[in-house]
């Protein structure tokens, strides 16, 4: 179901007439960063470790250590793969494998150097552990569930806050999305759908299972990040199972690769992966505590319009609108006691 948004008029903006000493300031805006700094603390939702993966890379040229950390989608998105990927990871699967393709303006992706790469020169594939399943292209979307009843319930309550132009049903359903219908915020996460059913989508940091022709599905062993412009023509065709919240500066920054489709043709210039484990995986001290801001939240609300609608200083015509990838969800790590 398509809404139209709604845009505040900007009179101040399109008056020919100067500004008299007694009429009053102009009315300032804060940034989206601002909105989310000042957003209290209940409105922030703990990731549990159990839901992240820490994948460390071996240390770059100087030396210093390379960590990302994966947050795995929730469900009822994509739970199939990420059954196996949490199997993998408790199997040290990935111990060992390699960062294999870097594609400029695409993907970033890893696993074995064996997989799906003519030029790798490699035989062999590392064995995958026993207990793995065979996920159906249906999983790629979900139909079983009525998102709209469960996103917020509070949208009356969000409207009649001053200040704020759009209103979190219009935010949710946003008619700029020209891939889907509609599209909407679950659980802190970006979903696009159709009334009909839902699916997570490929914007920058998602984290995809690689896979081969269908109708294959992937096992969720080769798996790779966004880093470049949103491709959602990939979305329905390959499963989304993350995103990463931490550390993407180690993989967007990589050399390109020259060979088919940024695949590194000389072995020697892959990143040698050392270990990929589940948060809880790790000594109680090191298990990495992160939160985001909840997508139900009066403080995303605004921060959603203030990215539709940019009012803050800098801006001199606000858009009036955002595509769903340009509202990242914010995430931030917390503070060890």
């Amino acid at each position: 179901m398509r809404k139209n948004i709604l845009i505040a008029p900007f009179a101040a903006l399109l008056t020919l007439t100067p500004l008299s000493a007694q009429e009053p300031p102009k009315q300032e805006y804060p940034s989206p960063n601002a909105i989310v700094d000042a957003a209290p603390a209940n409105d922030w939702q703990a990731i549990a470790a159990s839901d992240l993966l820490v994948m460390d890379l071996a240390p770059d040229a100087k030396g210093e250590a390379r960590r990302v950390v994966i947050q795995l989608m929730p469900p009822p998105f994509s739970q199939g793969w990420i059954g196996n990927i949490r199997k993998l990871a408790a199997a040290k699967f990935w111990d060992g494998t390699s960062i294999n393709r870097v594609q400029d303006n695409y993907v970033v992706q890893w696993g074995d150097a064996g997989y799906d790469n003519p030029e790798s020169g490699e035989t062999e594939q590392k064995a995958l552990p026993e207990g793995l399943v065979e996920v159906p292209e249906s999983g790629y979307v979900n139909n079983s569930y009525d998102i709209e009843q469960l996103i917020s319930k509070k949208i009356s309550e969000h409207v009649s806050d001053e200040g704020l132009k759009v209103s979190v049903e219009e935010i949710m359903f946003h008619p700029r999305d020209s891939y889907t219908e509609g599209w909407t915020f679950f659980a802190g996460w970006p979903i696009a759908g159709d009334g009909d059913s839902y699916w997570p989508v490929h914007c920058y940091g998602m984290v995809g299972v690689g896979r081969n022709l269908s109708p294959n599905t992937g096992s969720g062993a080769e798996l790779y990040t966004v880093i470049g412009h949103a491709p959602r023509h990939l979305d329905r065709n390959i499963a989304v199972v993350g995103r990463i919240i931490e550390g993407i500066e180690h993989l967007s920054s990589l050399p390109r690769g020259k060979g088919q489709l940024g695949f590194y043709a000389d072995p020697k210039k892959r990143v040698p992966i050392q270990s990929i484990r589940l948060g809880t995986a790790l000594p109680d001290a090191e298990q990495p505590q992160f939160e985001y801001l909840s997508t139900d939240s009066k403080a995303f609300a605004q921060y959603a319009d203030a990215r539709a609608n940019r009012r803050d200083p800098f801006f001199i015509k606000p858009a009036g609108g955002a595509d769903i990838c340009n509202i990242p969800v914010p995430v931030r790590r917390v503070k060890a006691d």
